[in-house]
């Protein structure tokens, strides 16, 4: 959910009023997600690079975490839909360690959506965590190892969608994502809409997932062509 900052820093207001606008836009998504058979939704909020940001931003951001659980957490038990959250604990103000833990309770049952928040999290250190749950000596195959990342992960990520107009993963669900479907999109996470994801969706519905292998298409040979010899003319960019 990549853009707040600087989404508010064009406005003339302060970052944190960014991260303001993010909250409304997580409820947004979160609301379009069933109707578009979304299973699992997993939101990047505080990666663990994120604790170098200024002190004033980062402990605006915990209060705003802790702020949407206490008003999100009924709704969500009410509409069905379970919330979690993967990353280290240990560093997170105890409040808020305790409001996850409450929300993750009571919302135990929610089976419409997984709405699944990363806090504190990298996707390196939750692999390095995995490997050393290996047996000595042991070579787990790649399923028994992303079962040993089951407390971090939930599976192959299909769809992977980075707002903001960057174009890189950092650090985010690198195990899981490595035959997910990439987005990226220029619109900043707080202009980001339900059409935005519908959208987003519905290219991904159009991609086609070969998983390293072929399709019927890439094996039906090639129309045949004049013998022929062209000649193209050099382009500029040539």
């Amino acid at each position: 959910m990549d853009g707040n900052g600087r989404w508010a820093t064009r406005r003339g207001l302060p970052r944190v009023a960014g991260h303001r606008a993010g909250a409304e836009a997580i409820r947004r998504v979160v609301q379009a997600g069933p109707a578009l058979d979304i299973g699992t939704l997993t939101l990047y909020a505080f990666s663990a690079d994120n604790w170098r940001r200024p002190r004033g931003e980062v402990a605006a951001l915990m209060r705003l975490f802790r702020r949407f659980l206490d008003d999100e957490t009924p709704n969500l038990a009410a509409s069905g839909i379970r919330i979690s959250a993967i990353g280290r604990r240990d560093r997170l103000p105890a409040s808020l360690a305790a409001a996850i833990d409450a929300a993750e309770g009571r919302t135990a049952s929610g089976e419409r959506l997984h709405l699944r928040v990363a806090i504190d999290y990298s996707a390196r250190e939750a692999i390095v965590r995995a490997a050393a749950c290996c047996s000595p000596g042991a070579a787990p195959t790649q399923a028994d190892f992303g079962r040993l990342l089951a407390g971090e992960g939930a599976g192959e990520v299909d769809l992977l969608i980075r707002t903001g107009g960057e174009q890189r993963l950092s650090d985010f669900l690198l195990w899981e994502s490595a035959y997910a479907e990439l987005c990226f999109i220029a619109t900043p996470w707080p202009e980001f809409a339900a059409a935005d994801l519908e959208a987003a969706v519905a290219e991904f519905r159009r991609r086609e997932r070969r998983f390293g292998g072929v399709t019927r298409a890439d094996t039906r040979p090639s129309p045949r062509r004049s013998q022929r010899p062209t000649h193209a003319r050099p382009t500029a960019e040539s």
